[in-house]
């Protein structure tokens, strides 16, 4: 049973023909889908390139694609920060009271030495104390070499400065020397070498600036004899020395350092590299060609890069469609029409990005989350089917992370990917069930809640505080895109409706006021005939939910399935009030004709009011094939009274047809013989109901009437029981249920203890 159904969705009769089912066409779309996705997306992942030459008048304006490194710009930058960088100096520590003792011993052992004359101990100091100088600068110069405390240029520096600002004593100073005695050299060495290490503790640059402090510092202290003073003085004076000094290499290596810690130079995205009617300099030629824009070397890469992400996107929701229907991945879920209107609500809502993202800029970036990316999963969810429409909401975040990236140097923005999927499932939740347009709404509501909770949570997560003006905005325009999501699907809805043939549980829910003109006519004309419908209606519901059909369908499809006896009203028992059956006076086969002709007289009369195909398929194929049993016995009897030879056959006391091409069809079909067989019997029991329901399942199952639908045999017995049960609780005060057996007295009390 059931082995080669047509394609359906909720009450959509196929037949197998033409291009909505023709498998060269449904792959045309996926691939027309595909190249949908390549050039929507080619705009954000490919750069523009341009066929001109160096020393050529550019004929178009050029800007840049993206944020783009101006290395030109970069070097100046870098220059202008390495002529800034001030000159390094080291500080040394030379230990000139060192020297100055030094110094001091050698004059105390000189003067004290009787055996040389005070003329040569004059020439001896001459000689002596500037060479020792000299010695003690050049023992500090080697030590530090070989230790590799300085570097040898430092060295250099250090060794040439001590040298071009060296002291000379004047002459006279090397008169007074030898007169200085043991104590004096005692009280000098002490104050010398205090005011060394007091000048010494200074930056000193320039000698000559410390060396004009002496006289003071030396006026000052405890020396009271003039001789010792104006030595100490020149002494000092001497090994008074610079200690900083220009540092070459640090120099450098902060010229260096600086050129490195300089910060990028870019040239925004959409600013102007070349203005139309520019000269193509070799150097805006180089800065085009390191870009990637001009078309003499072309990279392919980007471009296959993008068909293979736009051949994921298609390729995977072929094969979602195809494997996630009830046909067992034999065969695509949705027709042709189906597909294209999904192609349609994936261009639409591409479009919408498009636009808020033409409105974005680096600053505005928040402008992004205006874009209403949840109006494709909403009107997939109402007009297809939810788990589809769950599917697309996968594919619509990846779309809106690439289209609404504002970043650079990124192909996908996590923050619009994140956010798009969020509002486009809590719009699916919302509005998949919508039965009023109301509905769709409130929907939006919730897409702005959910929306502007989600944009929040994101900025706080990125360091964000929730009174920042970014934050304020991007919460504020995604609260907005919420409610133009709801607004656009509200007028996107009865054009889809329309064009496609898509019944809706929105259009449904519409087509169930009995204000409608063919309601109201099959309530005022044929007021049985209306309250079977409605009776049918509950049952077909209640079967169709059990086993995950439409039971809004099923419910609004039994309003309508019986409008065609509305023509001949009287001929149908349920009309027949305190009046003789017309059908006793006519032959069967009359009889016969108008009792079929109601299915056709109903389709059409349908079609007059623009009714959607899904109801008039169960208006039309309620019946199915099946015999009419009373009409072909008394056409029998008829003959055989006669004495004639029948010429006719069952067939011809059948109705026309299709068989239920649907489970919704074949549902109704079930629930409208139970409801006329119930209603028939005067005392119904629990029994006879249930055996009747089976029996009616049973005849039509024998008589083939489930062929060319998908209803399962598991799906037949659990229509059977929800039938059993809900004319329980519709006709509960006519059904007799069987009495319960009376427990002996000793029983019941002890079953009450």
């Amino acid at each position: 049973m059931a082995s080669k159904q047509p394609s359906k969705l909720s009450g959509f009769v196929y037949s197998n023909t033409g291009w909505k089912y023709s498998a060269a066409t449904r792959y045309a779309l996926f691939l027309f889908l595909g190249l949908v996705f390549y050039f929507s997306l080619s705009s954000d992942l490919l750069p523009k390139r341009y066929d001109i030459k160096v020393n050529t008048t550019s004929a178009k304006e050029i800007t840049a694609p993206k944020q783009i490194l101006d290395n030109k710009a970069k070097l100046k930058a870098q220059e202008a920060a390495a002529e800034a960088v001030q000159n390094k100096y080291a500080i040394i520590p030379i230990r000139a009271d060192s020297l100055i003792t030094l110094l001091l011993d050698r004059i105390d052992s000189l003067n004290q030495d009787d055996l040389i004359s005070q003329s040569d101990k004059i020439g001896i100091y001459k000689d002596v104390i500037p060479q020792r100088a000299n010695d003690f600068v050049q023992s500090f110069i080697n030590s530090s070499r070989s230790a590799g405390t300085y570097s040898d240029t430092l060295l250099e520096e250090i060794q040439s400065g001590i040298a071009e600002q060296a002291y000379t004593i004047p002459e006279e100073t090397y008169i007074k020397i030898p007169r200085l005695t043991s104590q004096d050299i005692i009280e000098m060495k002490q104050v010398a070498r205090e005011i060394v290490i007091k000048l010494m503790n200074d930056q000193i640059v320039d000698a000559q600036t410390a060396r004009a402090k002496v006289a003071e510092q030396v006026s000052v202290s405890s020396l009271s004899q003039r001789t010792a003073r104006e030595v100490t003085q020149e002494l000092v004076r001497l090994v008074i020395m610079p200690n900083k000094f220009f540092d070459e290499e640090a120099t450098k290596e902060a010229k260096v350092e600086a050129r490195e810690n300089t910060p990028d130079v870019f040239i925004e995205q959409g600013d102007v590299l070349v203005a139309k009617g520019d000269v193509i300099t070799p150097e805006l030629y180089t800065l085009l060609d390191e870009n990637g824009l001009l078309s003499n070397e072309v990279n392919y890469w980007p471009q296959f890069g993008l068909l293979l992400l736009s051949v994921m996107l298609s390729a995977g929701l072929m094969v979602f469609i195809r494997y996630s229907g009830g046909t067992g991945g034999s065969g695509f879920k949705y027709n042709n029409s189906q597909l294209l209107m999904l192609v349609l609500v994936f261009i639409i809502t591409i479009i919408t990005m498009r636009l808020a993202a033409f409105l974005q800029t680096d600053v505005r970036y928040y402008v992004g989350f205006l874009a209403p990316v949840a109006i494709g999963a909403m009107l997939i969810a109402m007009l297809l089917d939810m788990t589809l429409a769950y599917f697309c909401s996968i594919l619509f975040s990846v779309l809106a992370s690439i289209i609404l990236n504002v970043q650079q140097n990124t192909v996908f923005d996590f923050t619009f990917g994140f956010f798009a999927l969020v509002v486009s499932y809590v719009a699916i939740f919302a509005t998949h069930r919508a039965g009023q347009r109301s509905t769709l709404l409130k929907g939006g509501i919730m897409v702005s809640l959910f929306g502007t909770v989600t944009v929040f949570m994101l900025k706080l997560l990125g360091g964000g505080v929730w009174n920042d003006t970014q934050t304020l905005y991007s919460v504020g325009f995604a609260f907005a895109g919420g409610l133009l999501t709801a607004v656009l699907v509200i007028g996107l809805m009865p054009f889809f409706e329309a064009t496609f043939g898509i019944l809706s549980a929105l259009k449904l829910v519409e087509l169930s006021n009995p204000n409608h003109p063919l309601l109201r006519k099959l309530l005022t004309e044929t007021p049985g005939t209306y309250h079977h419908s409605v009776m049918v209606g509950n049952l077909s519901e209640a079967a169709a939910e059990a086993i995950g059909a439409d039971g809004l369908l099923c419910r609004v499809g039994s309003y309508y399935h019986d409008i065609g006896k509305t023509k001949r009203p009287f001929y149908f028992i349920e009309n027949q009030n305190n009046m003789e059956n017309p059908h006793d006076s006519i032959e069967p086969a009359l009889s016969k004709s108008i009792i079929v002709a109601h299915a056709r007289d109903g389709v059409e009369m349908q079609k007059e009011y623009k009714l959607p195909k899904p109801i008039r398929d169960i208006a039309e194929q309620h019946h199915g094939t099946t015999f009419l049993h009373y009409f072909y016995h008394k056409a029998l009897k008829i003959a055989e009274e006669k004495g004639v030879t029948p010429d006719f056959t069952e067939e011809d006391f059948r109705y026309p047809g299709p068989k239920a091409q649907s489970k919704e069809a074949a549902v109704v079909g079930i629930a409208d013989s139970v409801e006329a067989a119930v209603r028939s019997l005067r005392k119904p029991t629990v029994v006879q109901v249930e055996t009747m329901i089976e029996k009616i399942i049973k005849s039509r199952l024998d008589d083939h009437q489930f062929d060319e639908c998908d209803l399962t045999i598991k799906e037949l017995d659990i229509i059977a029981r929800t039938l059993k049960e809900t004319v329980m609780g519709i006709f509960h005060s006519r059904i007799e249920y069987p009495e319960e057996v009376k427990k002996p007295k000793k029983e019941e009390g002890a079953a009450t203890t």
